[in-house]
């Protein structure tokens, strides 16, 4: 072949090579693309998989309504499987290989914890949709699930006015949402003027599936004459086993009730509610809520999972919060870029669920109705006790003395935990 011949065909090649790279790139821009980080299978995917399919429910809406900015919208879901170091391989992979524009994941706060470094590095957003410990404010982070203050203070407010309880019992499983949620309840109640011997706390393992002697010393603590509540930050598939003992142990809602901050209709769903009748929980949102965007929701969800009977619950309000706000932002700002959207978000506003409006604030957390529900025989939830309006997230909690002093502030301040005494950003 002469050296003419194999220039043309080379060139040949290389227009066909350079085509095809420009279709990719053409291609990947075709579609804007969001990450989805749930456990789909371990101890959190009893929570986590509705969160992943509510999300799919959310993006095809969207995408029926014209996508963003003229494109649609492409889900890309990873399973990190309630392995918490996986979180951070699977974001990693969401962000520099999928290229997504933003990221609806995580349960617990260790999964969320082990993520966040890789949000800081790779400078990307995520959504975070569950109640947790506060004591945080990331600027690639934003909130929507409850801080202390919207789901842990108000329920024992109305353990102690409601119930009359004088004695607690704190029982979480053993990472840092519970320990943590218990320190600034331990501060709280000690405040109030609960004796520390009026107090127990214990944590038990993820997956707990033996609760026969824990429960039985739950029993005993109750039985010294005083009411007695437990409040259970045990997360995951060990509430099922802990709500069976409760029952094969006697234990009624009226004789020692327990306020689940991480049991809701979903995780209901799994077991015999009838012995569980007047137990509660404290969330932002709950299925019974009678209102007309609530009706829509309910109906859009089992339209779009083809099963009448499937439930929603408050993380996944959160999640159609966050979403919305995600898209209100981007179409505001004009582009996915991350610094543009995330500059964009504080001040957008959402309708919620139950008859709202939410917020997102300059600490990156949202404005919340908080409502306290009994359990019902079906798996749902009566509601016995809201506030009058919407309360604002707090990222760091008053109980504690390295957090009083602290302030978030992404607008003005620029800084997640500004100090307001020493005038500096950094924290204590």
């Amino acid at each position: 072949m002469s050296w003419k011949a194999w220039l043309a065909r080379a060139t040949v090649a290389g227009g066909v090579a350079m085509g095809a790279l420009a279709a990719t790139a053409v291609s990947a821009q075709e579609t804007i693309k969001v990450g989805i980080l749930h456990s789909l299978s371990g101890t959190m995917a009893i929570s986590e998989t509705t969160l992943k399919d509510v999300m799919l429910m959310l993006i095809d809406e969207q995408n029926k309504k014209g996508g963003v900015l003229g494109k649609k919208l492409e889900a890309v879901v990873v399973d990190p499987a309630s392995n918490w170091p996986l979180f951070a391989e699977k974001a990693r992979e969401l962000i520099a290989k999928d290229k997504v524009s933003a990221v609806f994941g995580c349960w617990t706060s260790v999964s969320r914890k082990s993520v966040l470094p890789v949000f800081k590095e790779l400078n990307s957003i995520l959504f975070y949709p569950v109640q947790y410990e506060g004591e945080e404010s990331e600027r690639n982070v934003f909130y929507t699930g409850a801080a202390p203050n919207q789901q842990a203070i108000p329920a024992v407010d109305y353990l102690m006015k409601e119930e009359k309880v004088e004695r607690w019992v704190l029982e979480g499983t053993d990472y840092v949402y519970p320990r943590t949620t218990n320190k600034i309840l331990e501060a709280y109640l000690k405040a109030k003027g609960v004796k520390p011997e009026d107090i127990s706390i214990n944590y038990t393992p993820f997956g707990q599936s033996d609760w026969q002697t824990r429960v039985a010393a739950i029993k005993s603590f109750g039985s010294a004459g005083k009411k007695t509540a437990v409040v259970s930050t045990i997360n995951g598939d060990a509430n099922v086993p802990f709500y069976k003992e409760l029952a094969n142990q006697g234990i009624k809602a009226t004789d020692i009730p327990v306020v689940a901050f991480s049991v809701g209709e979903e995780e209901l769903a799994g077991i015999d509610t009838k012995p569980l009748l007047g137990h509660l929980a404290a969330w932002n949102y709950f299925q019974s809520v009678d209102t007309p965007d609530n009706k829509a929701f309910i109906a859009k969800w089992r339209e779009f999972t083809k099963n009448p009977k499937r439930v929603t619950n408050d993380p996944m309000e959160a999640h159609y919060i966050g979403f919305n706000m995600w898209v209100k932002a981007v179409e505001k700002a004009g582009t996915v870029d991350p610094d543009k959207v995330i500059a964009a978000l504080p001040g957008t506003k959402q309708a919620n669920l139950t008859g709202g409006t939410s917020e997102m604030l300059p600490n990156h957390h949202i404005t919340k109705p908080v409502f306290i529900g009994e359990i019902k025989g079906d798996g749902q939830f009566d509601v016995v006790w809201k506030t009058d309006g919407l309360v604002p997230g707090d990222a760091w909690s008053k109980e504690l003395d390295g957090s009083k002093d602290l302030e978030a502030d992404w607008v003005k301040l620029n800084c997640g935990n500004y100090n307001t005494k020493t005038k500096k950003c950094g924290g204590a």
